[in-house]
């Protein structure tokens, strides 16, 4: 499988979600071997949408000439696409924004209902690819905080999306956080491994995954200097 990684990171290669995703994929070469690329979209150069519809009229051609069709072109020739960044704001950092906003151009402004909402019709055939998405934040617990972002990636990817989403994220760039980490990274890649297999994780799983790694009053005392 072609794994396509969008790291959304501004932090580039030193972002905390970053262990997360390597752990992942990890488990899933574990079971098949895949071809890993990546693209860091802080060192891109992506101008933001203007909006003018011309790329839904013209086959896709955008006005702006930057790296944004190299990386439609390595989105299409890709099996899936991996989405990795840290929350921001409850949604997206800036620069993978503005490279979601510019993926306007594989749609066309011809529209279909489906289900209670509507959504544009394809200009280009994307429809064998799968999606993950694996986002990092650094409050005590994720009570809440991703629920935007969840939602905006069910009505972005319609069909299905994976998502993984881990508070205490600060903690795997830490190294004297090893003890509570390393046990943690072995579960993502105990679910890479049953991504790989099935397609989804456990239910099981899942449930070990959303439990913080330290107790979260005692990581909020750490992040306010009061432990």
């Amino acid at each position: 499988m072609k794994i396509l990684v969008i790291n959304g990171s501004p932090k580039r290669e030193k972002s905390d979600t970053l262990h997360l995703t390597h752990a992942f994929l990890d488990g899933m070469n574990s079971v098949h071997e895949n071809e890993i690329r990546y693209i860091n979209v802080a060192e891109k150069h992506i101008e933001y949408c203007l909006g003018d519809l011309s790329c839904m009229k013209n086959g896709g051609k955008c006005v702006h000439n930057d790296d944004m069709a190299q990386i439609l072109g390595d989105i299409l020739t890709s099996d899936m696409l991996l989405f990795s960044f840290p929350l921001y704001g409850f949604g997206v950092p800036a620069p993978l924004k503005a490279l979601l906003d510019r993926t306007l151009p594989l749609g066309s402004l011809a529209m279909r209902k489906v289900g209670d909402r509507y959504e544009h019709v394809e200009q280009a055939d994307f429809s064998h690819l799968r999606y993950a998405v694996i986002s990092g934040c650094g409050f005590p617990n994720a009570q809440h905080n991703f629920d935007a972002l969840r939602l905006q990636f069910k009505l972005r990817f319609p069909n299905g999306v994976f998502m993984l989403t881990v508070s205490e994220a600060p903690m795997f760039s830490a190294i004297e956080a090893a003890a509570v980490t390393a046990p943690f990274l072995e579960l993502v890649r105990h679910a890479g491994r049953e991504y790989a297999e099935f397609g989804i994780i456990s239910d099981e799983l899942a449930e070990k995954l959303a439990v913080p790694m330290i107790p979260e009053e005692t990581y909020a005392a750490i992040c306010n200097g009061n432990a």
